[in-house]
């Protein structure tokens, strides 16, 4: 089983990006999502989380009305709608899927936000 992230850029402060995390070999509904960041210099923080059991999203106080987690089940994959991006959302995003047993982690997609 694997994730895998993409649709990091390079994107200037106020604007938009929607990371997408595909999932495969694995049975999509019964993973809470997640997603995490690490920016330069710093440790790897939570960003945002949707819980497969009850749809319930979750998110960081830093990112809280700004970024949006969803789910298509259709076609495994979790976004992140990222809006009003400022300075310090510059990172590496994660993508993670949490079973009952076991954690898949992405190889991450780079985010860089520039004035």
């Amino acid at each position: 089983a694997q994730v895998v992230e993409s649709g990091g850029g390079l994107v200037q402060t106020g604007g938009s990006l929607r990371l997408s995390c595909t999932a495969s070999g694995l049975t999509f509904n019964q993973y809470t999502m997640a997603w995490f960041r690490q920016g330069p210099g710093k440790e790897r923080e939570f960003v945002a989380s949707h819980v497969h059991k009850d749809g319930s999203t979750y998110y960081a106080d830093s990112v809280k009305g700004r970024f949006t987690i969803s789910r298509d089940i259709a076609k495994n994959t979790v976004y992140l709608q990222m809006n009003n991006l400022r300075l310090e959302d510059t990172a590496v995003y994660y993508c993670n899927a949490s079973g009952k047993y076991e954690t898949y982690r992405g190889q991450g997609t780079q985010v860089t936000v520039s004035t």
